[in-house]
């Protein structure tokens, strides 16, 4: 009996680990196919934002920032399919030894069965059943009779349902077995795709290169106004900041040669809810990709030369309008000398900030609420690329937007 029980617990044991198994992979592949997805799409955009025919016509610095950009993402698009098919290929081997599990379990189960059928069959041609309750001793031993026959009975039942559910199971097994494998060859045929393309652009990339090095002089003068205007947008941004710092405290009665606001239980508040959904954040934009991440990064073909972006730059359609990321208030109007306009929202002690717009809705003072429009995004005639600069502040600390917005 004990032997029995032991073999039930450990039964259930190891059925309890390979059905949170198969729940952990089942959940990985589902996180892996979203990402992938989204890389696709992102792709996509990349290809209709940055790569449409007028738009190539932009400087070679732009092309070379465009194309590194979509490399980037299609490597990443790799490695996640290769994951992806990774994770498949763990799961059919783990099936095909539940299968073969099953199998023997299966055989067992008839085998079992068989005799059962074949000691019933026995027991009734020979009458055996009522004889066996008419020569008990006593009424209390009848009744004990009747309760093993009534036992033996659901025994028996019990072991033709497990048979049926055993069958269903390897069914289903042999059924996902297939998918699976359907599944893994669509992948493999995918990233054979995707690494004919990625071939494809690194070809291009180098193309450029070559093109780029043959006129060095106007490349390196095109990064170096780049810079001067990236410095001179970052300037006005963190003066306007310590500006509103100045303000406010001053307003409230204190230190205005403080670095950081000071805050009423209101702000506070607002900046909790602000803290509370940090990674969650909606995108400043309806739609768009990340064109430029944050950071520093060295230049593709001089690694001397170090690119700085203190927010993210983000490429959207023509027309496409800049929205605020969180409820709170419009404490400056940006408006760099000869470049164009912007927007900075208060939240709490945090200030957002929505740059290369070319017309605005709102005004300094206003209360929005998340998503509000705050402007139209200006498009470049030159290359007709329509790029939002995005930039996230704590007092006077610059932040990275990407680990705020939801996915940027």
């Amino acid at each position: 009996m004990k032997g029995k029980i032991s073999y039930c617990i450990y039964y259930l044991i190891v059925v309890f680990f390979i059905s949170t198994g198969s729940f952990a992979q089942t959940s990985e592949q589902k996180a892996l196919e979203s990402k992938r997805e989204r890389l696709q799409e992102e792709i996509k955009e990349i290809n209709r934002l940055l790569f449409a025919e007028r738009k190539e016509k932009g400087t070679v610095l732009d092309q070379m920032e465009a194309l590194d950009n979509k490399i980037n993402v299609r490597q990443e698009l790799i490695r996640v399919t290769n994951q992806q098919s990774n994770l498949l290929n763990r799961q059919i081997n783990v099936n095909i030894r539940n299968i073969s599990k099953l199998r023997e379990d299966l055989k067992i189960l008839k085998e079992d069965y068989a005799e059962l059928i074949q000691k019933t069959y026995q027991n009734k041609s020979q009458n055996n059943r009522l004889m066996f309750l008419l020569s008990s001793e006593n009424f209390y031993q009848a009744f004990k009779r009747l309760q093993y026959m009534q036992q033996y009975a659901k025994h028996r039942k019990k072991q033709g349902e497990g048979i049926v559910k055993k069958t269903e199971e390897l069914t289903q097994l042999n059924q996902d077995l297939v998918r699976q494998r359907k599944e893994k060859d669509q992948l493999i045929a995918e990233n054979q795709k995707a690494k004919a393309e990625l071939s494809k652009e690194i070809e291009s990339q180098r193309s450029l290169l070559t093109s780029i090095k043959q006129n060095e002089a106007k490349y390196t003068a095109a990064i170096a106004e780049k810079q001067k205007e990236a410095r001179k947008i970052d300037r006005e941004i963190e003066r306007m900041i310590k500006s509103a710092i100045a303000s406010s405290n001053k307003s409230s009665g204190n230190s205005a040669s403080s670095a950081t606001f000071a805050m009423t239980p209101e702000t506070r508040l607002l900046a909790d809810n602000f803290t509370s959904n940090k990674g969650r954040l909606i995108w400043p934009v309806e739609k768009g990709i990340k064109s430029q991440g944050y950071g520093v990064y060295a230049d593709k073909l001089y690694p001397g030369i170090k690119h700085r972006n203190n927010g993210v730059t983000i490429t959207t359609d023509a027309g496409s309008k800049a929205r605020a990321i969180f409820e709170g208030e419009v404490i400056a109007i940006l408006s760099v000398p000869g470049g164009n306009k912007g927007v900075q929202i208060k939240h709490g002690n945090y200030i957002s900030t929505y740059y290369n717009l070319s017309n605005l809705y709102v005004k300094k003072g206003d209360k929005v609420a998340a998503k509000e429009v705050l402007g139209e995004i200006n498009t470049n005639r030159l290359d007709g690329t329509t790029k939002l600069k995005f930039y996230l502040y704590k007092d006077s600390n610059r932040l990275n937007p990407e680990d705020w917005i939801y996915q940027l």
